[in-house]
């Protein structure tokens, strides 16, 4: 029999000759384990009560691999372990799982937080030929030399939890705990986390707390125990989740967890921490935060609105942030609130939720407009300015920005008509025409050139304009046929790291938006981190369809500024004009309260990234 000291947590756990079984079901008469290792017998393995509600039991000769469910008071209440790191699918059986895998790379470190860039995939559509079923993680293996040469430093993975049947984004989580089996399962998982980082590329991975399901926990955490409260006359989820008005969120009306309950917020929180030590993942996306700080997703509400959860939400956060804090400081935790609170950034000791970065929407939303818009007169460039500078907390690294996301892009709910990728958005039908092409790649300098973690989606870099549906699958072809512009995206994803080590401040905090011509619709910022050449950098931005061979404007310090990237470069695309870029003299006199000016070449619907 194994001491206590094996009995570190909850679920199945193994030690040499056996399994020790553990369960939290406070309302349940007695608990057994049925599986494969006792021909399913729901009568000869019975766990005993540890009080405070749980349960366990040490099962001799159990192998790992077996198959089991829980039997709880009733011979016909059957439930998979909500703990289980692995079932054999959605609706089946856990399994007793004890990795073996062995990790190759044991010294990666994240890069800092102002020197990422991310590339957000979905697992199931992203690799560049047909994946069977199981092999999807392995897939994207193969796949990221090409994401090294990109430059991009960080990937980050839509859901990984075991959801229903066998295509999903990953946001209707089933088992918590389980990798997608579909996907290949938690080795596969930790494979791709070990060559992701032996190419030196740090691995994000989106999270769900917010709600559970909606479908499929039937089979692990819906009324586990038997026990569930009534509301309005329905039945409700039981232990895991709230069983008032409380429970209900816009994907589900019964499905939001209990944020209230000591051992919901333990398994909350110990799923945070499986992500970040087992599986060694860099940092996690917290989805629809909002939704677990309050019910109606809204902060118009005082303090003590019954909306606000009772502040349990809050505290989970802060606590869970808290936590990965203390144990692994070095891994990032980013927020998806979308409701511009500098307290989500904000740390815990100064009463915020202790995130390190949030999705800045705004940005988004902004640019977007920006860019799609019909009409130059349409573009809104003092928009565009408050954008670019806009920060949480003070600090411009705590937010991502990004002019496409899974959310941005996607077929949500069954409505085709309605979010699109960039280029289709921009010239529908005709998404590889001049326009698409200029517009879409001049947002995409100003997500590089902007302080924040910038962001790309999947295909993003080689003008991939089909709707993400999570079937649909990436057009690997583009990159062939739109090398130019995925060529684009590695000179700015280059010059954002500073390789060259002659655009230092585009990792830098500081940034100063001197020059803007509403009427012509061009604007220019200064980035930089400590001043000096190599460091200052000086962008460009014309949203107009006019050229101009000498245009006027401030410039930071006096002498040559060298080009570093033109978007209108005929070697991104055949059809881009090259209009006048060169190096530019900046002399003495003072020019949009800048000690210096100079004058540019630039194209229409172009980026030029000038530093000395």
């Amino acid at each position: 029999m194994p001491t206590p000291s094996h009995r570190p947590g909850l679920g199945s756990i193994p030690y040499p000759g056996g399994v020790t079984f553990r369960v939290w079901a406070p309302f349940a008469r007695w608990v057994r384990v049925a599986g494969s290792f006792n021909g399913w017998n729901a009568t000869s393995h019975d766990l005993a009560s540890e009080g405070n509600g749980y349960w366990s039991a040490d099962v001799a000769n159990v192998p790992v691999g077996a198959r089991y469910r829980y039997v709880l008071g009733s011979l016909n209440h059957w439930r998979a372990d909500p703990r289980a790191l692995d079932v054999t699918q959605s609706d089946g059986d856990a399994v007793v799982t004890k990795s073996d895998y062995v990790w190759r790379v044991n010294d990666f470190g994240l890069p800092p937080w102002n020197e990422l860039v991310v590339y957000e995939m979905h697992i199931a559509s992203f690799p560049d030929n047909p994946v069977s079923q199981g092999q999807m993680l392995a897939a994207v293996v193969r796949d990221l030399p090409y994401l090294k040469d990109l430059g991009i430093n960080a990937i980050e993975l839509m859901p990984m939890k075991e959801f229903p049947g066998d295509n999903s984004w990953g946001y209707n989580p089933a088992h918590m705990f389980a990798v997608e089996s579909n996907y290949g399962g938690p080795d596969a998982l930790k494979a791709l986390v070990d060559a992701a980082h032996a190419h030196g590329i740090a691995v994000l991975l989106d999270v769900v707390y917010r709600h559970f399901g909606p479908s499929d926990i039937e089979h692990s955490v819906w009324q586990f125990d038997g026990w569930f409260g009534h509301w309005n006359k329905e039945e409700m989820g039981g232990i895991y989740f709230y069983n008032d008005w409380r429970a209900h969120t816009e994907v589900g009306s019964k499905n939001r967890p209990d944020y209230g309950r000591p051992e919901v917020r333990e398994f909350i929180r110990d799923n945070v921490l499986l992500w970040l030590r087992e599986y060694r993942i860099d940092g996690l996306r917290f989805d629809k935060t909002s939704g677990i700080r309050n019910v109606h997703d809204r902060d118009d509400l005082p303090p003590d609105d019954p909306s606000n959860l009772g502040g349990w939400g809050w505290n989970l956060l802060r606590w869970v942030n808290d936590e990965v804090n203390f144990f692994q400081p070095w891994k990032i935790m980013i927020a998806e609130d979308m409701r511009q609170n500098a307290a989500i950034t904000r740390p815990t000791s100064q009463g915020g939720a202790g995130f390190d970065g949030q999705w800045d929407d705004q940005f988004h939303h902004t640019l977007r407009r920006a860019m799609v818009a019909r009409w130059d007169e349409e573009r809104d460039v003092w928009a565009i300015k408050t954008a670019i500078e806009r920060r949480f907390d003070g600090d411009a690294f705590k937010r991502v920005i990004y002019t496409e996301s899974h959310d941005e892009v996607g077929d949500v709910a069954g409505k085709p008509d309605g979010k699109q990728r960039v280029p289709h958005q921009i010239q529908p039908g005709v998404a590889d025409g001049w326009a698409a092409k200029k517009r879409s790649t001049l947002g995409a300098a100003v997500v590089f050139t902007s302080p924040g973690i910038p962001m790309i989606f999947q295909g993003q870099e080689m003008l991939e304009w089909t709707q993400f549906t999570g079937t649909s699958r990436m057009d690997w072809n583009k990159v062939d046929r739109f090398r130019g512009i995925v060529n684009l995206y590695r000179d700015l994803i280059q010059l954002r790291r500073n390789w060259f080590n002659n655009t230092r401040g585009l990792r830098g905090h500081h940034t100063n938006v001197f020059h803007i011509n509403p009427a012509d619709k061009v604007i220019a910022f200064h980035r930089w981190q400590s001043g000096g050449p190599g460091d200052d950098v000086v962008v460009v931005l014309n949203f107009g369809n006019r050229a101009y061979s000498s245009y006027s404007l401030g410039f930071p310090r006096l002498g040559t500024w060298h080009v570093r990237f033109n978007s209108d470069w005929p070697g991104y695309s055949s059809d881009f004009g090259n209009h006048h870029s060169y190096p530019t003299t900046a002399d003495w006199g003072e020019q949009d309260r800048l000690p210096c000016r100079g004058h540019v070449g630039i194209g229409p619907y172009t980026a030029i990234i000038l530093s000395q």
